[in-house]
């Protein structure tokens, strides 16, 4: 399966702040949007990813101060992306290598979607279910 066709069947919203928002407020977005990410954009430019990884990783290191200051401080700037007509294979192993669960797709530049790991086994479970059941109907047909 690609990208396009994940976006497709979940939809193309992504969730965006800018880089001088507030840490705290951005944990506020990411329970308010129930999303384990967020993408950071300075006008229409992908900056960064703030993940929940990322607000636990910049509690640790500077405490509750952490929370007053900017996104920017503690997001992950070495952004990996996705293109629509990459294969789910292709995202499973560059997720794993790259160690991250949070994809932005971009289409002719610009920001079309987000993928995240769940997205990805979902694809994976329907895909296996999909020709299990056409074994299923191939070996009770012979």
């Amino acid at each position: 399966m690609l990208v396009a066709e994940i976006l497709k069947d979940k939809g193309e919203a992504v969730f965006v702040i800018r880089p001088d928002l507030r840490l705290s407020d951005a944990c506020a977005e990411l329970d308010r949007r129930r999303v384990g990410a967020l993408i950071i954009c300075d006008e229409d430019k992908v900056v960064g990813v703030l993940s929940e990884r990322d607000v636990v990783r910049a509690v640790a290191a500077d405490g509750i101060a952490a929370l007053e200051r900017p996104v920017s401080t503690y997001m992950s700037a070495d952004v990996v992306f996705a293109a629509p007509a990459e294969t789910v294979a292709i995202l499973m192993e560059r997720m794993t290598d790259r160690r991250i669960r949070h994809l932005p797709v971009l289409r002719d530049g610009r920001l079309a979607g987000v993928i995240s790991i769940g997205d990805v086994v979902k694809c994976q479970i329907a895909e296996a279910t999909h020709e299990a059941e056409s074994l299923r109907t191939y070996i009770g047909a012979g």
